[in-house]
Formats: C-alpha cells, structure tokens, sequence
C-alpha cells in the first residue's frame, strides 16, 4: 500500500486543527496539506508506505515552510508530523478520503407547484 491519495485528517493531538477540510494529499513527487489556517505544498518523492518531504505555505497569512513525514500503520491509517521552522511540530492521524474526484452528486428532488400556490406566494410576498 502507498502514503499517495488524499487523506482526510482526523485529529492532530494536542492541537486542534482538524476541522471538516482539514487533508493531506501526496503524489509521485509533490502533495499539499490543508490543517486549520495552516497550508502549504509538499516537495518530495512520496512513494511507498511512508513519506519525508520538505514545504513551504503559510500559516494564518503569513509565509512559512518547514518538514514532515508520514507512514501508513498496520491498521490503515497514516500518522505523521508536520513541523515548522522555528515552530510547533504538529502531530495527525488521517484517514483515506473516500470522497470520489468526481464533483459530489446531488440528488434533486423536483417540487411541483401548482399555479394557485405560485399567485399566493406572490401575494404573501408584497405584503412583507
């Protein structure tokens, strides 16, 4: 199994940075991250079950850069580190992303309206 994919980060002990968009994604030969307000793009061969990259991104606005690694456990999942030049080294499990490339699909339920309820919506909506 390989570190490439994107994984959605689950937790990042002792930080809170895991939120809904939080990822890591990894590539032949580059990758990017998104924790919280920190970002950046990851430089380095990534391939295999584990990864050591160098980046450079910013946190909360401001330019940044630092290294990382990451390694696939027994159980699946990738733990690894993301440390920043003169800063915190900030710890996270992530998980595979099982999200598809494709645009999430919608479903759209068509709601029939008759024409009576069209004038009285209208109506409703001059009195307000």
């Amino acid at each position: 199994m390989s570190v490439q994919g994107k994984w959605r980060v689950v937790e990042t002990p002792e930080h809170d940075m895991a939120g809904l968009g939080s990822y890591i994604l990894f590539s032949e030969d580059h990758g990017e991250f998104a924790l919280d307000c920190l970002t950046g793009s990851i430089h380095g061969r990534c391939e295999g079950a584990a990864a050591e990259f160098t980046w450079e991104g910013n946190d909360e606005m401001e330019a940044t850069g630092g290294h990382g690694w990451a390694e696939l456990q027994d159980d699946g999942s990738l733990e690894g580190e993301i440390c920043l030049h003169h800063g915190d080294d900030i710890p996270f499990i992530a998980r595979r992303d099982t999200t598809s490339s494709t645009a999430c699909q919608v479903k759209i339920e068509a709601v029939h309206v008759q024409p009576r309820d069209l004038r009285s919506m209208a109506d409703q909506s001059a009195l307000g």
